[in-house]
């Protein structure tokens, strides 16, 4: 059984920072790759930033180089470190995980709230 769970989520103003964490119930390089996905209210899900088992990584366009998607293998977690947060960042985060070799398929946490504010 795979498992997602997000934390990090919160309050803050325009410019500030937020890191968002990603714990997984297995092995990160077990998975095809994992990402963090958004979805502001009355948006669709977008996504933010992906990274594979081999370590690549790729970003939504409107992230212009303020995020840093990254993994620690050895506490089975995925981060996003969001820096200069803009209120239009204001949304649910959700952890995705692809899993699985032959039938692969989807897995989601339950989201965190990120709310940029002044």
């Amino acid at each position: 059984q795979v498992q997602v769970v997000e934390s990090g989520g919160g309050s803050v103003q325009p410019g500030g920072s937020l890191r968002l964490s990603c714990a997984a119930s297995r092995s990160i390089f077990s998975f095809n790759a994992m990402g963090w996905y958004r979805q502001a209210p009355g948006g669709q899900r977008e996504l933010v930033a992906r990274i594979t088992s081999g370590y690549s990584t790729n970003y939504g366009d409107f992230v212009k180089g303020r995020f840093t998607i990254s993994g620690d293998s050895a506490k089975n977690t995925v981060y996003l470190q969001m820096n200069n947060l803009k209120p239009e960042d204001t949304a649910v985060y959700y952890c995705n995980a692809d899993f699985g070799s032959k039938y692969p398929r989807d897995y989601w946490g339950q989201g965190t709230q990120v709310t940029v504010s002044s």
